[in-house]
């Protein structure tokens, strides 16, 4: 209201000072009145009245009425002038409707009726005094009263005509004002609740520009870091990251950290492009976290799964290889004593040489599995692979109820090792062979696209237990009563050589299929 009031006040400076101005500029005489010292005598109260405004606008405590009692005397002034300018003829009949567009504007619609009121009465009170000669305002010409009440009943029109209007824009206005007021107040409680949830994550967080300067570090950057956000912001994000480049590329990195930092931290850092509604690039951001303590918690607990994994290997091992050595042990020591017949020297030397040769397949297949050679990487069509190994597979099982079912698609030419994936279906292929026992059917299928290559391999037989699907691939884990359980840990171990993975799924008694992907 203060500010509004102000406004009036200088408005209505500005505006007597143009009205002297004007007279002066376009050399009329007092603007044509016969009163020409009213004229001067009407500016300087005008002035007066303006610097007497200006005083008391700070003292003043109601300042409603203060508006009220200026917009009043303007309204009396403006008839004062009007009436010593000629009344009906007068050119400042407009300045009552300046009067009622400030009372709309500055103080409220009502204001705005009540001062088009108190102009419309002042001034048809004051034609009709002129039109009666009550008041010595001369006028050109024959008026008739009719003339008069025209005039009278335009100025009433014009003037509520402009109350409406001022007070519906006024109110209009008010209630955007409102509006803007309350979305800016939620604007700014936004503002701090972000800035709040920023500051209060536990990661790291930045954000850039499109050229790489920061605009936002958070307090967990900080202390990860080690580095102020005063020191950054505006700042490359290369001085923090030594590690990335500009142009900034979106995606996870593991780096490490070493120089704003007392010691060398592990950083896990993931960047993504900043976008705006319409999609447009304006930015990156940066989350981030310190995995020194995770990373070397990790690497304790591998070195214990280690130490588990090789006490476990070391026990299957041994049951290996003893119960072939006691087999061995049995068979020379009644060898020794020379008292058997002859048929029984024959089988226990068959049952010596059985053990030995299965003793050294135990150890064959561990050297496979734990020291392997070194990948022969060539262009192979695994199709012809497939084809040789199956033929050979059924052969060599001689299990004429076991059926083989090939279902090939295309050409399948990758980038292997040759001997290592012949290896590998051997190894599946006597793995189903086994399962299906006297009967069944072998599924082998392949799939063919511009990722990855499949070849599945699925079996008609017993099926896996849940609760041993996750050991299968273990070395020396097996159900079978002969056999090392090297097989499938050896085919897993030649697949994971070739980036690629070995994944099982198991009906018990209906169906098991191993499914080996090599990504191209």
């Amino acid at each position: 209201m203060k500010a509004k009031i102000k406004a009036l006040i200088a408005f209505r400076a500005l505006f007597i000072t143009l009205l002297l101005g004007s007279s002066f500029l376009f050399k009329i005489e007092y603007l044509g009145s016969p009163h020409p010292r009213l004229i001067s005598y009407f500016i300087i109260a005008a002035y007066l009245m303006t610097i007497i405004y200006s005083l008391l606008i700070n003292r003043v405590k109601n300042l409603l009425l203060f508006g009220y009692i200026q917009l009043i005397l303007d309204v009396i002034a403006e008839i004062s002038l009007i009436f010593i300018t000629g009344g009906i003829e007068s050119w400042f009949s407009f300045t009552l409707i300046l009067t009622v567009l400030s009372s709309s504007i500055v103080l409220n619609k009502r204001a705005g009726y009540i001062m088009a009121s108190l102009s419309s009465i002042f001034y048809g009170i004051l034609l009709d005094l002129q039109f009666y000669k009550i008041l010595p305002i001369a006028y050109e010409g024959a008026m008739e009263g009719k003339q008069f009440l025209f005039n009278i009943f335009t100025h009433i029109i014009a003037l509520y005509v402009t109350a409406w209007l001022a007070g519906y824009l006024s109110y209009s206005l008010e209630k955007t004002a409102e509006k803007l007021e309350e979305k800016d107040s939620s604007l700014k409680d936004l503002e701090v609740f972000n800035a709040e949830v920023i500051e209060s994550l536990p990661s790291g967080l930045f954000t850039t520009d499109t050229n790489g300067s920061v605009l936002i570090f958070n307090h967990a950057a900080e202390l990860i870091t080690g580095i102020k956000k005063e020191a950054v912001t505006g700042n490359a994000i290369k001085t923090v990251f030594p590690f990335l480049s500009f142009p900034l590329e979106g995606g996870r990195y593991e780096k490490i950290l070493s120089a704003n930092t007392d010691s060398e931290k592990i950083i896990g850092l993931n960047i993504a492009v900043l976008r705006d509604r319409k999609g447009n690039k304006t930015g990156f951001i940066g989350i981030f976290q310190d995995l020194t303590q995770k990373k070397q918690l990790e690497s304790e607990i591998k070195n214990k799964e280690k130490w588990a994994a090789i006490g476990e290997l070391s026990a299957n091992i041994a049951h290996e290889i003893r119960n072939p050595l006691a087999s061995l042990r049995g068979s020379i020591e009644m060898l020794k004593e020379g008292k058997l017949p002859e048929k029984h020297k024959e089988k226990l030397m068959d049952i010596a040489l059985s053990e030995m040769e299965r003793l050294n397949n135990t150890i064959s297949d561990f050297l496979t599995y734990s020291s392997p050679k070194p990948l022969d990487i060539r262009l192979v069509d695994l199709h012809s692979i497939l084809d040789g190994t199956l033929e050979l597979l059924k052969n060599a099982e001689h299990k004429s109820g076991i059926s083989i079912k090939k279902e090939f698609e295309g050409e399948l030419l990758i980038h292997a090792d040759p001997e290592k994936m012949r290896q590998v279906f051997w190894n599946l292929g006597v793995n189903a062979f086994e399962a299906m026992e006297d009967s069944g059917v072998l599924t082998v299928s392949t799939k063919n696209n511009s990722k990855n290559a499949t070849i599945s391999f699925s079996d008609t037989g017993s099926g896996i237990a849940q609760s041993n699907i996750n050991k299968i691939f273990y070395p020396f884990f097996t159900t079978k009563v002969i056999g090392t359980g090297l097989g499938l840990s050896i085919a897993y171990r030649i697949i994971e050589e070739h980036n690629g993975r070995l994944v099982v799924a198991s009906a018990p008694g209906i169906k098991t299929t191993f499914e080996i992907i090599l990504m191209r």
